[in-house]
């Protein structure tokens, strides 16, 4: 099978500050793994700026305005506590949109069967008037919208591994049944959404994690709540929220996943675009704060891509 990945050097000019977790070494140590040999088979590809048409897909045309006149000549702006602006920070997200909606363009296109983007800043936590959780556009949210729009789909899913619940895509999508989001989260932990009662229309499934869940429940999770339920939908498209925060040396959680726990996954959700979408799914980075356990986790996911 044929995997894209599409990352840009633009990303590394979102500078966050010293002692960020959301910083450009994920990125750094993301690319220094993928540079082996094993990962000689990937189609590089540099993605395009998005659009505002593709931002507004999501976010109303004023957060846009927002994020622009907040963006600093130089030095830092926080946006809020977590979440930090600095010059290059409005190119890196502007680039983010583009890569997935590029890449949404090239798997339904058959260029490739399916991609992973290495993007930053990560998106899963900007609702649609409000940016937040070191996220400024909702990068997997636009990338559904867009794959609606622009290609017809009837039905996207979104599943989102993230320890962090994707507060943003929730709100994008709780009143549209066409898109399904799933997302297994850490709960308690930020942004405290995320109960199994959100529901949305129906289309909304949240799975809760309690602190110390380690690979083996969550994969029960997924066996009898997440992968029935998608296989239930038959989505045309999945997009996942790819945050390996998860992982049990990560700093900003209290689950206890390994990387064989983000390969299983990764088959799994690749099992089900097999089934009902031709194979076609798209992966999109959210968190990840462990240098080596998040290059170690999106190693074996880009394999696994690779392997289907």
């Amino acid at each position: 099978m044929s995997t894209l990945y599409s990352t840009h050097s633009d990303f590394l000019y979102h500078d966050t500050g010293s002692g960020h977790p959301e910083c450009p070494e994920r990125l750094q140590h993301i690319n220094k793994a993928l540079s082996g040999p094993a990962f000689a088979g990937l189609i590089r590809v540099s993605p395009p700026l998005g659009t505002a048409a593709q931002i507004q897909l999501i976010h109303p045309h004023a957060h846009l305005e927002n994020i622009q006149s907040a963006i600093p000549q130089q030095g830092l702006h926080y946006w809020d506590a977590d979440t930090v602006l600095s010059s290059g920070s409005l190119q890196a997200a502007l680039r983010a949109v583009g890569a997935v909606c590029d890449a949404v363009d090239r798997v339904l296109g058959k260029e490739a069967n399916n991609a992973f983007c290495g993007v930053r800043p990560p998106g899963h936590h900007a609702e649609p008037d409000v940016a937040m959780g070191f996220c400024l556009f909702n990068n997997v949210a636009i990338a559904a919208g867009y794959a609606r729009h622009q290609h017809q789909l009837e039905r996207v899913a979104i599943v989102d591994f993230d320890v962090h619940h994707g507060n943003g895509t929730q709100a994008a999508f709780y009143q549209q049944p066409n898109v399904l989001y799933v997302s297994s989260h850490e709960m308690p932990n930020y942004p405290g959404t995320g109960h199994p009662r959100e529901t949305g229309l129906g289309n909304i499934i949240n799975v809760p994690l309690a602190t110390g869940t380690n690979g083996v429940a969550l994969r029960h999770q997924y066996q009898t709540l997440v992968l029935p339920a998608l296989n239930a939908f038959k989505p045309e498209l999945v997009l996942v929220s790819a945050g390996f925060d998860a992982h049990k040396l990560d700093p900003l959680s209290g689950i206890n996943l390994v990387e064989d726990d983000y390969r299983w996954l990764t088959e799994a959700l690749l099992a089900v675009a097999d089934r009902h979408a031709q194979g076609r799914l798209v992966s999109v980075l959210e968190g990840g704060y462990h240098l080596q356990a998040l290059a170690a986790s999106v190693a074996v996911h880009v394999q696994a891509l690779m392997a289907a």
